[in-house]
C-alpha cells in the first residue's frame, strides 16, 4: 500500500485531505506542529513536526517521508507553501513529489493584490483591489472589504465597511499596514476545486457555499458549463500544480474571482462526497498514471462536528516519542 504524507493535520484542509483518502488504496501519514492536532489521531501513522518557519522543518519532513516511504506530500497549511515550493526539488531528489506549485504561482495566490493584478492583466474580471490607506480606501465606493494582503484564511481579519462611520471605527481600532481595500461584489459566493498538471486543468467542481465564521458549512454542487469553463481558463493561465482552489462571486452572470488558494481546500472532503476526490484523483494520476475520471453528483453537503475519541496514553506517547501508530474512534 503506497503511503502519502499530509501536513497541517490539525487544520481543516489537512483533515479534509485525510478524510478524502480514508478507505482508499493509500495509507496516510499525518504531520502537525501541535500535539493536539486532531488529524494526527485519524491517520495510520502520525508525527509531530516543527513549524514551517523553523530551519528544521524541511529536514524533518524529508526524514519522515524517507523513513515511511511516502511517495507524495500534500501540504495542509498556507504557511508551508512558500517553503515547500522552494524545497520541491530536494523532495523530488528523495523520490517524494510535493503537491505544491512553483514559488511564482504560490506568490500570486498568497497576495490579494497580486491575485487581482494577475486576473486583470490576463483579461479576467476581478474586484478592484488597492493597498489600504486612509486616502485610498476613501476613494473606494461603499461598501468595500478590508482584508490582509497576505496569509488570509477563514476570513480572518476581514471587515466589510459599509459607510463613513464604520470606516472611522476601523481606523480607530485597526492598523491598515499590509491590508488591501477590495470592491465588494454582492451576490452568492462560490468555491471551486481544480486538478492541474503540466499546464492543463483536467477537472473542476463548482459549489455555491454558505459561510459561518469564515468556514463553509453548507455547500451546493452547481453544474454550469460557463463557470467550469471560466475556472479552467484561469487555471490554465495560472498553471498551478496539483489542486488549486478559486473563490468568486457573480455579478451580472460574470465570475469575479477574489481569492486563489494554490492547495487543497477545507471543502476537499465535501467535494469528494460529490464525486470529485482531488487527493485520490491526483494520487492515482501521479503514482499510477491513471488520468483523472470522475462523475459529479448534484447534491447538498451539510457540515457538522464529529467526535474523535483518543486514549490519553496515545497523546502521551506522541508527546514522548514524536510518532504514533493507529487511529482513534470516530463517533
Amino acid at each position: 500500500m503506497s503511503k502519502l504524507l499530509v501536513t497541517g493535520a490539525g487544520g481543516g484542509v489537512g483533515q479534509s485531505i485525510i478524510k478524502s483518502l480514508q478507505g482508499s488504496a493509500y495509507s496516510v501519514v499525518a504531520a502537525d506542529g501541535e500535539l493536539w492536532g486532531t488529524g494526527l489521531y485519524a491517520a495510520t501513522r502520525a508525527y509531530t513536526i516543527s513549524y514551517a518557519a523553523s530551519p528544521a522543518y524541511v529536514d524533518r519532513l524529508l526524514e519522515i517521508a524517507r523513513n515511511e516511504g511516502c511517495a507524495l506530500l500534500f501540504p495542509g497549511l498556507d504557511a508551508e507553501l512558500p517553503v515547500l515550493a522552494r524545497a520541491a526539488e530536494r523532495f523530488q531528489a528523495a523520490g517524494v513529489t510535493v503537491l505544491v506549485s512553483t514559488p511564482e504561482v504560490v506568490g500570486i495566490a498568497d497576495d490579494k493584490l497580486a491575485t487581482a493584478r494577475f486576473l486583470r492583466e490576463n483579461g479576467f474580471c476581478a474586484p478592484r483591489t488597492v493597498l489600504a490607506s486612509a486616502q485610498a480606501a476613501r476613494e473606494m465606493p461603499f461598501p468595500f472589504v478590508l482584508k490582509p494582503r497576505r496569509d488570509g484564511t477563514r476570513s480572518k481579519g476581514v471587515t466589510l465597511v459599509r459607510n463613513d462611520a464604520e470606516f472611522a471605527s476601523v481606523l480607530r481600532t485597526q492598523a491598515l499596514e499590509d491590508m488591501v481595500a477590495q470592491e465588494y461584489i454582492e451576490g452568492d459566493e462560490y468555491t471551486c476545486g481544480t486538478i492541474n498538471r503540466d499546464g492543463r486543468c483536467v477537472g473542476s467542481i463548482v459549489m455555491k457555499r454558505i459561510l459561518r465564521d469564515g468556514d463553509t458549512y453548507k455547500a451546493f454542487v452547481v453544474e454550469d458549463p460557463r463557470l467550469h469553463g471560466h475556472v479552467h481558463a484561469v487555471a490554465e493561465r495560472l498553471q498551478p500544480f496539483g489542486a488549486c482552489n478559486f473563490q468568486f462571486r457573480l455579478r451580472d452572470g460574470i465570475p469575479y474571482i477574489f481569492e486563489i488558494n494554490a492547495r487543497c481546500s477545507g471543502t476537499t472532503y465535501s467535494r469528494a462526497l460529490a464525486g470529485f476526490n482531488e487527493p485520490l484523483l491526483l494520487a492515482d494520476w501521479l503514482l499510477k498514471g491513471i488520468e483523472p475520471a470522475y462523475r459529479i453528483r448534484e447534491l447538498t453537503v451539510f457540515r457538522y462536528w464529529k467526535e474523535l475519541v483518543v486514549e490519553n496514553s496515545r497523546i502521551e506517547e506522541l508527546a514522548r516519542d514524536g510518532a504514533i501508530d493507529g487511529t482513534g474512534s470516530i463517533l
